[in-house]
Formats: structure tokens, sequence, C-alpha cells
């Protein structure tokens, strides 16, 4: 398959790679800066541009790896004549704002990437939406060769599944760092908490969360909650974060 990127940044390099070690044909890559456009097209085989305009019209494949309030832009420079599948990577943006396409579609892996750092495809899950159940069948075949979990999915679920990942990925880390400024004021080190982290993320690869949860909310021990709110007293917005989390956990197992 011949692809072209648009966007040279960190999902755009690990797609580009993996697509480009199983034999795909990467014809080039696009991005603002001509530089970055060079150093991916190195490492690819493909030739760079800094222009939307001056893009191949016969590939295979178009792949959007952009930022998400950049696509709609993107899109409007974009020639519309292209005759491969255009689509984009974002898990929060509509499949209709590729309708102007014949071919268009979504890929979307619900992973924190980083083009500095190595990613396993074959641990990721990509989902995969389109106009046709002919562009659907050419895209979970193109990418479950470098991707095995690759499953179809419509847009609502593609929605779910990105705030689910906010939550899980985004939150979560928020979270570890509200931990290590606690820590931090107290004079802690961080690395306590490490095992506890590990242990929770461990058990949710075996159990439901739902049946995993522990702590004082889910005993309903008002007594310690109450030590915790005097204790976060001075800190406003950490006490409210408890107390609400607080709160929906009870509600949760009090059903």
């Amino acid at each position: 398959m011949e692809i072209v990127f648009i966007g040279s940044g960190n999902i755009a390099s690990h797609l580009a790679k993996a697509f480009h070690a199983n034999g795909n044909i990467i014809r080039q890559i696009y991005s603002r800066t001509l530089a970055h456009a060079q150093t991916l097209a190195r490492d690819v085989n493909a030739a760079p541009t800094d222009s939307l305009k001056h893009l191949v019209p016969d590939a295979d494949l178009y792949i959007i790896a952009v930022a998400d309030d950049a696509i709609p832009s993107v899109i409007r420079q974009l020639p519309k004549t292209l005759k491969g599948i255009v689509v984009h990577t974002s898990g929060a943006t509509s499949l209709d704002i590729l309708q102007e396409f014949q071919h268009f579609g979504v890929i979307y892996p619900p992973q924190s990437i980083n083009k500095h750092i190595d990613t396993d495809f074959s641990k990721i899950s990509f989902g995969v939406e389109a106009n046709t159940e002919e562009n659907l069948r050419l895209l979970f075949n193109t990418l479950k060769s470098i991707a095995p979990k690759t499953f179809a999915c419509n847009s609502q679920q593609r929605l779910a599944l990105h705030v689910a990942a906010v939550i899980a990925n985004n939150f979560s880390n928020a979270l570890f760092q509200m931990a290590y400024d606690i820590l931090q004021h107290e004079q802690l080190d961080f690395e306590l908490l490490k095992p506890i982290i590990l242990e929770t993320a461990h058990k949710v690869q075996y159990h439901p969360p739902y049946e995993t949860q522990t702590g004082p909310a889910r005993r309903g021990d008002y007594k310690v909650i109450d030590k915790h709110l005097e204790f976060l007293s001075q800190q406003p917005e950490e006490r409210k974060i408890y107390q609400l989390l607080t709160d929906f956990i009870i509600k949760r197992y009090q059903k």
C-alpha cells in the first residue's frame, strides 16, 4: 500500500515507521516545518513536503495525524480529488468532517504515544471507522498487519473510548501529581506509593475495577474520610477533588 502522512509528530512518526517496516511504501511526509518532514522522511524513504497542494493525488491512504484543532484547517487545504482513503487519527473528531472526500475514515489508538519512546503496536487497539464497508475492510486489514488488536467501531463508541482514555490516563496522572505534591509537602518520597500504584494497575488487568475498589469510601468509613478532609483543609482544590471522588465511590457502592 502507498501511504501519505500529513503530520510528522508522535503518532505519524510511529505509524510511518511501522508501515514502512511492514513493506508499505511511504510516498510523502507533510509538515508545516519542512525540516520536520525531512527528518521523518529520511527514516521511511519518503519525499518530504511543506505544501499540502503538492501532495501526490494517487496514493492508497492519506493519514492526517495532527492535533485535533488543526484537522479542519488541513482538510480545507487538501484537494478533494484525492483518490485514496483519507483518514484522521482523532478520538473526538467526527467522521463526517471528511465527508467531502469520496473515501474516508478514522483510525484511532487510545494510547499516549511519544515519538521518542518505543511503541509496540501489537499491544495497542486501534478503533477503525469508515464511510463504506469496503473502505472499512481495507483500513481494518491494513491496520491489523501492524496492530493485531484493531477493531471496528462507530463514532459514538470511538468518542466513548476517547473519554474513557482521558479519565483512565490523563486524570489518573493528575491524581498521581496531586499525591506527589502532598507527600513532598511532608518531606516524603513518592517512591513510597509506587508499589500500590503498580498493584492497582495490575489488578485491573484481570478484574473489573468495581471488584477491586478499596479504601475508606468503599468501606463507608466516615471517621477516616473526615480526618482526610481536615488534613486537606488548607488545600481547597485538592479537598474538593477528594470530596467529589469520595462521594462518587460512596454512591456507587451504596446501591
